[in-house]
C-alpha cells in the first residue's frame, strides 16, 4: 500500500484545493502517472502516484482544502494494468452475464461507470473542466471542437443552447438563481482559491502600503515607426514578433537602474535594494490575473524578452506555469491597454513597491509648437508606488525616464 500525500508546493504555500480527481477508486495507475489536480494560490499542480497499482481510496473530495503532507489517496501495490483489446473481447460475454445478474439482484441501482468509460473521458482544458464542475455539466454531453477537445467556450455554448435541449444535470441546481430578501433573483458562486488569494493580497497592499499614483503620457510615434521598419526583419532573424512589451521592459529596466528605490522592498525597518532586474508581466487568464517573471532583463536583448514573454503568457493561459515562474519579481508591468483601458491606477504587487500601468494607444491632438498641432498616437502611463520609501520626485523622474526612452527608442539600444 502507498499513501499519496500533498507534496511540498512552495515556501509561502501550505495548502491547496482538490480541483479534479484524474483517477477514481478501482482505476489502475502507473508509477509517475498523474492522479489529481490541485489548485493553489498561484498555479495548478498535478500530483503523481509514486507506485504502480490500483486506487483503493480517495480521502478528499473535489473542492476540499488539503494541507501539505496530508494523505489524500491510497494506492494498493500491484494490481493489473488494463487488458489488451483482444483479451477484452473474450471477456465481454462474462461481463455481460455479470451485469445481467447485477441488474436482477438490484434493479433500482445504477451500475458503476466502467474503466473504459473513465478512460474515454473527453479531453478538456482545466478552465473548461472547472466551469463544467461549477455549472454541473457532464463533459461527455458537450460537443467538442474539430480536434476533439472541450474548451471553455464550448461549455458556455452548451449551457446557452435552446430550452428544447435535454435538461441539465441536477447538480446545476446549486447555481440556480436564489431569491434575495427583496425577492430579486441572484446567483451565488464560490470564489476560486486563486480569486480569494488575489482579493486578500490586494486588500493587504492597500492597508499596509502608502500607495500613490503619478501619471505621464508618451508619444508612441517613434516606437511605432521603428517597429514598422524592423518587424519583418526581426521576425525573420529571431522567429518572434517585435511587440511593445520589449520596449517597455527595457525602458523600465533602465529607469530602475537610475532610480534604485523603485526596485526595492521593505523588510521590517530595513529597505532591501535589489541589484537584479526581474520584471513581472501581468497576464489575464480565465482564473484571474497572474504575474510571471522575466528574469535578468538587463542581460536580455529585445528578442529574448519578446520570446520569454510569449512563452510565459502561453503557459499562463494553458495553466502550465510553475511556481518558479511566479516568484521573486522586483517590479511589475501591467497592460490594461489591451482591453481598451485609457487610464487606471494599478495596485502594487506586494512586496514590490512599484508597478507600471500601460494603457491604450489613442490618436490625440498634440501641440508641436506655438502655431501647429498634429494628431499623434499617445499613451497614458501610470506608476503606482509605495510613498514610504519613494518620494514624488523619484516617481515623476522614473516616469519621465521611461517617456524619454520610448520617444527616442534608439537610445534603448545603448541602455541594453
Amino acid at each position: 500500500m502507498a499513501e499519496i500525500k500533498v507534496p511540498e508546493l512552495a515556501e509561502s504555500i501550505t495548502e491547496g484545493t482538490i480541483a479534479q480527481w484524474l483517477k477514481q477508486p478501482g482505476d489502475y495507475v502507473e508509477k509517475g502517472e498523474y492522479i489529481v489536480e490541485l489548485e493553489t494560490d498561484k498555479v495548478n499542480v498535478e500530483v503523481i502516484s509514486e507506485e504502480a497499482g490500483t486506487i483503493q481510496e480517495l480521502k478528499a473530495d473535489e473542492g476540499d482544502t488539503v494541507e501539505v503532507g496530508q494523505v489524500i489517496a491510497i494506492v494498493g501495490a500491484g494490481g493489473e494494468a488494463p487488458a489488451p483489446a483482444d483479451s477484452k473481447e473474450k471477456e465481454e460475454p462474462k461481463q455481460e452475464k455479470a451485469e445481467e445478474k447485477a441488474e436482477e439482484k438490484a434493479p433500482k441501482e445504477e451500475a458503476p461507470a466502467s474503466k473504459d468509460d473513465k478512460k474515454n473521458r473527453p479531453i478538456a482544458s482545466p478552465a473548461a473542466r472547472k466551469l463544467a464542475r461549477e455549472k454541473g455539466i457532464d463533459l461527455s454531453q458537450v460537443p467538442t471542437d474539430p480536434l476533439g477537445r472541450v474548451r471553455k467556450q464550448d461549455i458556455e455554448a452548451y449551457e446557452n443552447k435552446p430550452a428544447s435541449a435535454p435538461a441539465k444535470p441536477a447538480q446545476e441546481a446549486k447555481k440556480a438563481p436564489a431569491k434575495k430578501d427583496d425577492g430579486k433573483p441572484v446567483v451565488r458562486e464560490k470564489m476560486s482559491r486563486r480569486r480569494q488569494t488575489i482579493a486578500k493580497r490586494l486588500v493587504e497592499v492597500q492597508q499596509t502600503a502608502a500607495m500613490l499614483t503619478t501619471f505621464n503620457e508618451i508619444d508612441m510615434s517613434a516606437v511605432m515607426e521603428l517597429r514598422k521598419r524592423k518587424k519583418d526583419k526581426f521576425f525573420e532573424d529571431h522567429d518572434v514578433r517585435l511587440g511593445f512589451m520589449s520596449f517597455f521592459t527595457k525602458a523600465v529596466t533602465a529607469a530602475l537602474k537610475k532610480y534604485p528605490y523603485v526596485n526595492a522592498e521593505i523588510d521590517g525597518d530595513e529597505i532591501v535594494l535589489k541589484k537584479y532586474y526581474d520584471v513581472g508581466v501581468a497576464v489575464s487568464t480565465d482564473d484571474g490575473l497572474v504575474v510571471p517573471v522575466v528574469r535578468d532583463c538587463d542581460r536580455k536583448n529585445f528578442a529574448e524578452i519578446e520570446g520569454e514573454i510569449m512563452e510565459l503568457a502561453t503557459k499562463a493561459r494553458n495553466n502550465k506555469l510553475a511556481l518558479s515562474d511566479l516568484q521573486g519579481g522586483s517590479f511589475t508591468i501591467t497592460n490594461g491597454g489591451v482591453f481598451g483601458s485609457l487610464l487606471s491606477t494599478p495596485i502594487l504587487n506586494g512586496p514590490q513597491v512599484g508597478i507600471l500601468g500601460m494603457h491604450t494607444i489613442q490618436l490625440r491632438p498634440v501641440a508641436i509648437d506655438k502655431e501647429n498641432m498634429e494628431n499623434r498616437p499617445m499613451m497614458y502611463i501610470a506608476l503606482s508606488y509605495d510613498h514610504r520609501i519613494i518620494d514624488g520626485k523619484e516617481a515623476v523622474g522614473f516616469l519621465a525616464t521611461i517617456k524619454n526612452l520610448l520617444e527616442n527608442p534608439e537610445d534603448l539600444l545603448l541602455e541594453g
